[in-house]
């Protein structure tokens, strides 16, 4: 059923407006505004948000909340959805795949959701794919890696498309670990280096697609180690590497290991750079321990340096979020837009009814989905939902502080 507007229900959504973001649980948050003069005679429709934004990673996932956020008032305040007003709908799925699942269910099983904005963590998308399969229910990653997701475990020889509901806006680890690779080995000379993973799927890729390419350019992997998510000692591990005299560190996991982990190796008289993927890109990351001279590679180009970015940013601030956007906000603000400008197109003539045939109408608008005026410039997928912007940066900390040294396309060799 769709939530059709009435007086009441205009109110509470007025009071929505002015109070913006409005805490609705421990794990949920709502936000409409910005609805201004507009036609919302049609009722309200939701784009659902899965992200962490509680525990170890919620200075990512608040900033995925919060542009996905400044997306849907924009978008109400430009009547971008003719009838109809905007609301988000942010589940914590506290980085536990469980949490996104069940999220994820929710809103499929609610025919006024349009589509998912999420989830970050590739686990947790792994457990949400088949929840929401049979409903048709679109899902657009800002932060997924994990080139299985979409083309299969076999994703190197024999790509397979996974879902047909599935997209994400950002590069894959099979692009992003030889990235890394690639300045470690040819930009630094760095031929021997030490590999660390906590373990999970997506920090094992990362890793093992890293290690393919640094081979490849002649470096030596000298010992691959694994440590606990949840561990915070790592010292014999640490141990263990310092023996084969490692020129740098690749970690494969997130700031929460592998920023601890910069300072315990500094303190052990290992000094050498940890380097890593997008995880590793954020604030805390130093905050944690990160060091200069560390390493990280992210995916798409600074923002800030972006023309198509600047707009982005400057709204952001203009909100006064208390987070930041982290390094995948601009990321789900462009995810939010693909579903929120292709509601408008679908519901154009009619009116959302939120049937697997009309879910189905917007999945396929998706896939044709191409802009070249995103956040992050180039927005489009290919045909297995990955995204067509192969753009990749490296960052080293710099005084103590994320520094941008080079940006790309990534190009097989």
């Amino acid at each position: 059923m769709i939530r059709k507007s009435s007086a009441v229900l205009s109110g509470v959504l007025a009071m929505g407006a002015v109070l913006g973001t409005s805490a609705c649980g421990a794990d949920k948050t709502e936000a409409t505004g910005g609805a201004g003069n507009c036609d919302t005679s049609k009722g309200t429709l939701v784009v659902g948000v899965i992200a962490p934004m509680s525990g170890k990673l919620s200075a990512i996932g608040l900033g995925i909340r919060n542009s996905v956020q400044l997306a849907v008032e924009q978008a109400n305040e430009k009547c971008a959805v003719k009838g109809y007003q905007l609301t988000m709908d942010a589940q914590d799925d506290e980085a536990n795949p469980d949490k996104g699942a069940a999220a994820a269910q929710r809103f499929a099983d609610d025919v006024n959701v349009v589509g998912i904005v999420g989830s970050y963590n590739s686990g947790v998308a792994r457990a949400i794919q088949p929840k929401i399969a049979s409903s048709k229910l679109v899902q657009v990653s800002p932060g997924n890696t994990d080139p299985a997701l979409s083309r299969g475990a076999d994703f190197a020889t024999a790509p397979k498309r996974q879902y047909e509901n599935y997209f994400r806006v950002v590069g894959t680890d099979d692009l992003q670990g030889p990235f890394n690779a690639r300045y470690l080995v040819e930009k630094e000379g760095r031929k021997k280096i030490a590999i660390i993973t906590d373990g999970k799927a997506v920090g094992e890729s990362s890793a093992t697609e890293f290690a393919k390419e640094a081979e490849r350019l002649g470096a030596e992997i000298v010992i691959r180690e694994k440590v606990n998510e949840n561990d915070s000692d790592f010292s014999s591990v640490l141990t263990k590497v310092k023996a084969r005299q490692p020129q740098a560190i690749f970690v494969g996991s997130e700031y929460h290991i592998a920023g601890p982990l910069s300072k315990q190796a500094k303190d052990l008289g290992l000094a050498v750079p940890i380097s890593g993927t997008d995880g590793l890109f954020d604030p805390q990351f130093i905050a944690l321990g990160g060091k200069d001279g560390d390493v990280a590679t992210s995916v798409g180009a600074p923002i800030e340096k972006l023309d198509s970015g600047r707009a982005f940013v400057e709204a952001y601030k203009k909100k006064g979020f208390a987070d930041g956007f982290g390094g995948f906000g601009a990321f789900a603000y462009d995810a939010a837009n693909v579903i929120i400008s292709l509601v408008g197109k679908v519901t154009a003539n009619g009116v959302w009814t939120g049937s697997p045939e009309q879910r189905t109408e917007l999945v396929k608008q998706v896939q044709g989905y191409k802009t070249d005026r995103g956040a992050n410039g180039l927005v489009g997928f290919d045909k297995y939902g990955d995204s067509v912007n192969k753009m990749f940066t490296v960052y080293t900390v710099t005084s103590g502080a994320w520094k941008d040294v080079l940006s790309g396309q990534f190009e097989a060799k």
